[in-house]
């Protein structure tokens, strides 16, 4: 994997190769503008951040959100750089291969499954990145093949770091990155506890 992994904060997340994306920008410190591409997962506050937006985004930017944001997102970037997608959709975005799937909880009202709230799994030089955004362990997710996850492990909106360890056990990914947790929920200690709950001992984690 040539491409350099960055987490900012909670679920704030940059990969540096060829391009740079950026997912649910997020309490970003300083002024970047070096944005290729943006992929929001929801439009909560900590994933779709204006803010945050502005310090990473530049007029070639494209912006990549659920239906939701649209209207919000066009105060920010130019309307023909904002692609709205669904769950269970694949999209190809100039070289980018791009399939979302569903990001939801089960009981819990935070994520209701109607809203249509995406995962993204992007495939970049040959590597699938699964990007989890909030989300349950569901079962439509435990399909997904990839190289890299990053898996949400704070619990209270999202799947506790338990939950986690029982989807990166399914997905066997080679690199596990865990997410929200920390910073706004979660114990500072759940990346370790989930690592220590992952089965698979090929699988590297990165906390």
């Amino acid at each position: 994997m040539k491409e350099k992994l960055q987490i900012f904060c909670h679920s704030s997340i940059k990969i540096i190769g060829d391009k740079i994306i950026y997912f649910d920008p997020f309490n970003i410190k300083k002024n970047f503008n070096d944005a290729d591409y943006i992929f929001c997962t929801h439009s909560h506050y900590d994933h779709f951040s204006p803010e945050d937006i502005n310090k990473v985004k530049n007029t070639n930017t494209k912006l990549i959100v659920t239906k939701d944001i649209i209207e919000s997102a066009t105060k920010l970037i130019s309307k023909n750089n904002i692609i709205s997608v669904r769950p269970n959709e694949e999209y190809k975005i100039d070289n980018l291969v791009i399939k979302t799937v569903p990001a939801y909880n089960k009981v819990k009202k935070f994520h209701p499954k109607e809203n249509n709230w995406v995962g993204y799994i992007v495939e970049i030089n040959g590597q699938k990145y699964y990007i989890a955004g909030d989300t349950d362990n569901i079962e439509e997710l435990h399909n997904i093949k990839c190289d890299v996850a990053f898996l949400p492990v704070g619990g209270t909106y999202t799947m506790d770091y338990k939950e986690a360890s029982e989807l990166a056990n399914v997905i066997n990914a080679k690199l596990v990155i865990p997410t929200h947790y920390g910073e706004i929920v979660g114990d500072k200690d759940d990346g370790i506890k989930f690592a220590n709950l992952v089965k698979n001992k090929e699988t590297q984690i990165l906390i």
